[in-house]
Formats: structure tokens, sequence, C-alpha cells
């Protein structure tokens, strides 16, 4: 009972947060023509070797539950990017002091922050064709990421991640 509840509030956690895709594609490519796809053999992906094995698994499967299949001479190479940035602190303590008077009139007001700054994940799939070595289609991610996730959650937001970006591909 208690494993439920556990994965009932870390999909609630999860599904919370809120993943923002960017997508762009050549018109012209014609996305029938790729059904293999690799790695780049020497991608840097920005993550530690734990989170890219699972950001990597993620990628595997979607793309085999598409019909695109991993291969050593592909059609298609991916390339992953990622970066973290500091999310600003939207939370704040405001704290006034103020008097008014015949004529006379002042205030005083401090902000306090609360809480810690947020991390933002941003992470890029780059989709290079193998033999013309183009950039054909392109998704970018961009959401909150906390650290401190267990590696089961780790798990479940590369997931999401992936889920949300490949959704548009191929393009229609």
């Amino acid at each position: 009972m208690k494993k439920k509840i556990q994965t009932a509030f870390l999909l609630l956690f999860v599904s919370c947060s809120a993943i923002r895709v960017n997508y762009d594609y050549e018109k012209e490519a014609n996305f029938n023509n790729y059904t293999t796809y690799n790695y780049y053999p020497d991608m840097l992906t920005g993550l530690s070797d734990l989170d890219s094995k699972r950001l990597l698994k993620a990628i595997d499967l979607k793309m085999r539950s598409k019909g695109i299949l991993l291969s050593e001479e592909p059609d298609f190479f991916i390339n992953i990017q990622s970066r973290s940035s500091q999310m600003p602190r939207n939370n704040a303590v405001g704290v006034g002091l103020g008097g008014t008077g015949r004529s006379i009139g002042g205030g005083l007001s401090i902000g306090i922050p609360v809480g810690q700054p947020g991390m933002e994940l941003q992470i890029q799939f780059d989709f290079v064709d193998s033999q013309k070595e183009n950039l054909f289609w392109q998704g970018i991610s961009n959401g909150p990421f906390k650290e401190s996730l267990s590696p089961v959650a780790r798990e479940q937001k590369f997931n999401e991640i992936v889920e949300k970006v490949f959704s548009k591909y191929p393009p229609k």
C-alpha cells in the first residue's frame, strides 16, 4: 500500500511540472525515408552518465514504438545537448511600513525571497541526415528539473520529456 501511495504521489508531482517544447523541421524532408537511427558516437549530452542512459533508454523505447529502429548504419543520427539554468524565484514576502498625516507621507517596502531557486533543464534533440549531413528535425524541451529527484523519479521525468518532444515526430 505504501508503494502505491508513493507512486501516486510521484506521478502527481511529475505531472504538475510543465514541459514546454519547440519544434522546427525542414519542410522538404521526406520523413518516410528515415526508418533507422543511431546516436553520434562522440555525443556529449551535458547530463550525468546515469541520466544520459535514462534518456537514451526512453528515446529507444519511443522510437521503437514509432517503428524506427536503432542501426549501425542509420538513415539519421540523433544529437542531444542539454543545459541547466537557475530559474528566477517567484516567491517573496513583502514587509511594508507607511504613514500619512497632514500632507506628510512616507513608505518603506522590503522584499524577502522565500524558498530555494529552482533549476530549469533544456534538452535539444537534433536529427541529422547521415548521408547529406544536414539537420532535418529539431525538438527543444524546457522545463523545471529538481536535482534531488530519486532515480525512479528521474527516469519518469525523462520518459515524460521524451513522450512530449517526440509526440510531434514525424511532423504531419
